[in-house]
């Protein structure tokens, strides 16, 4: 059975005590759900004030990204060792956000989910066509080519600690979402590409999560469909009713 996984994307917002302040509420009303799994990510600043919030809760603490080296001169960066060091339990890699605005390519991106697995985290690997490519019938391409290059030499038994995000990168920040019914197609095609990369089980254990404008008045139909696995949340998860609400999805 695939355990639903229900992760906030808290991007370039929150300070310290306004991290504190969200994450305690999260703490208190979420503290009854155990058939899910519940995850921030927050900025790196307050990923430590976070970790100590969640610390003997149900949450979970994730990074939004890292740099695929142990240590080295690197200025800026951060590396998956020192995620796990300050209490993190995912990374989150190849965001199309930092696909679009930083340029980073699937062989990058793949490098950071190997880093993350040898470091003992699990990643969240971000996938998800351009409007363009959409409407000129290059998706299923795009989505095959980032996931075969996004999992290139990870081997099936360290798929266990890797989810897929699905993000139409045409629905993050938008207000558009894809209806349920494309989600769900999307979700099972990209499934069909794991069993072709692994096999069946891989395929059937693999959680495969839906983000792109993810509310609390849409989230009970996306989680209805057979292939969707839990949300990667963006905007709706730096207000705790909203995020208490996607999460409690029914």
């Amino acid at each position: 059975m695939r355990i639903p996984l229900i992760a906030g994307n808290w991007k370039l917002h929150k300070t310290l005590d306004e991290s504190a302040q969200l994450v305690r509420t999260l703490v208190a009303d979420l503290a009854d759900l155990h058939d899910r799994e519940i995850v921030v990510a927050p900025v790196f600043t307050a990923l430590a004030t976070v970790a100590a919030a969640v610390n003997g809760s149900t949450l979970r603490l994730a990074a939004q990204n890292c740099y695929p080296a142990t240590t080295g001169a690197y200025t800026g960066e951060v590396s998956p060792l020192l995620l796990k060091d300050v209490g993190c339990s995912y990374v989150i890699v190849g965001h199309s956000e930092r696909r679009q605005l930083l340029g980073e390519n699937d062989a990058f991106i793949n490098q950071k989910a190997k880093a993350c697995i040898a470091a003992g985290l699990k990643v969240i690997l971000c996938i998800g066509e351009t409007l363009v490519e959409r409407e000129t019938d290059r998706m299923l391409d795009v989505l095959n080519r980032q996931v075969s290059d996004g999992l290139n030499g990870i081997s099936a038994d360290e798929m266990a600690g890797v989810v897929i995000a699905y993000e139409p990168v045409w629905a993050i920040g938008t207000g558009v979402t894809a209806s349920d019914e494309q989600a769900q197609e999307t979700h099972a095609f990209v499934r069909g590409l794991l069993q072709g990369l692994y096999n069946p089980e891989i395929a059937a254990t693999t959680r495969i999560i839906y983000g792109g404008s993810v509310k609390p008045n849409n989230i009970d139909g996306l989680m209805a469909q057979e292939d969707i696995d839990g949300a990667l949340v963006g905007g709706a998860s730096l207000k705790a009713e909203d995020f208490i609400r996607i999460a409690r999805f029914v």
